[in-house]
């Protein structure tokens, strides 16, 4: 990975594909473009969440189909950042995807790439907000559920292995994410999260969800108030009543 410095008034553009051929074809063909500067590059997708971090590209060229972190959750994650890149995915074939981007009019660049497709999709690349990607992973049915979920700190995000989170819970503002490493905050809906981690996340309140991985014991006291008690962190969560009868039916047998 080579990271070039820019001129001052170029726009700023990372290439994101796990493909070395791919990168360099589209390093070749930025090149071409009138100020537009290749930043960077990145083999997979949580290369590219730290690079753009550190390099704070304009435009993010963006595969959809790598291993471990796809470019459809790539994209996820950098919308948590205060100003998230512009994304213009790039993917070889598939027809779900791009009538899904298509609905949704989200850039893309279908592989192999042409140079004057190329040069418009640069030119009219704009932000993509994150309820427009999560209907875009739905439609296209690459919506396979994050591995890590993701937290900002400053320019630079923090990835939270999802199997390492014990329970989401929504404040005024924020939701607060209690994992191994510690609690961290994330500018995203309980609903949504219910949504997607459903079942290995259980409703217990309305402004807390629990992995079933992580507990330990359901408790009841003298006065008949359930309370979930965690694994590892020692902190036990009230129940609901509204959520009492649901909860207690899905954490059966996981705790």
């Amino acid at each position: 990975m080579n990271d070039q410095i820019p001129a001052p008034d170029a726009l700023r553009v990372l290439i994101v594909d796990d493909e070395p051929p791919a990168r360099e074809r589209l390093g070749r063909m930025l090149a071409e473009l009138p100020d537009v500067a290749v930043v960077g590059e990145a083999g997979n997708g949580a290369e590219a969440l730290e690079a753009c971090g550190r390099l704070l590209p304009d435009v993010v060229l963006l595969d959809i189909r790598m291993p471990g972190m796809d470019g459809i959750e790539a994209a996820r994650h950098l919308n948590a950042l205060e100003e998230p890149p512009a994304v213009i995915f790039v993917t070889a074939h598939d027809e779900h995807a791009l009538a899904a981007f298509e609905a949704q009019a989200l850039g893309y660049l279908l592989k192999p790439v042409r140079q004057e497709k190329l040069a418009r999709a640069i030119q009219r690349a704009a932000r993509i907000a994150a309820p427009q990607l999560q209907r875009v992973a739905e439609q296209a049915q690459l919506g396979r559920r994050r591995q890590q979920v993701a937290a900002r700190l400053g320019d630079q995000l923090r990835l939270i292995p999802v199997e390492d989170i014990y329970y989401f819970a929504a404040g005024q503002k924020y939701v607060t994410v209690r994992h191994r490493g510690g609690s961290d905050l994330i500018d995203e809906s309980l609903r949504a999260l219910a949504a997607e981690f459903t079942p290995d996340f259980v409703r217990i309140h309305r402004n807390s969800l629990v992995a079933a991985r992580h507990v330990a014991a359901i408790e009841r006291s003298a006065e008949g108030q359930y309370l979930v008690r965690m694994k590892d962190c020692e902190e036990a969560l009230p129940v609901s009543r509204r959520h009492a009868t649901e909860a207690l039916r899905n954490l059966k047998g996981g705790h």
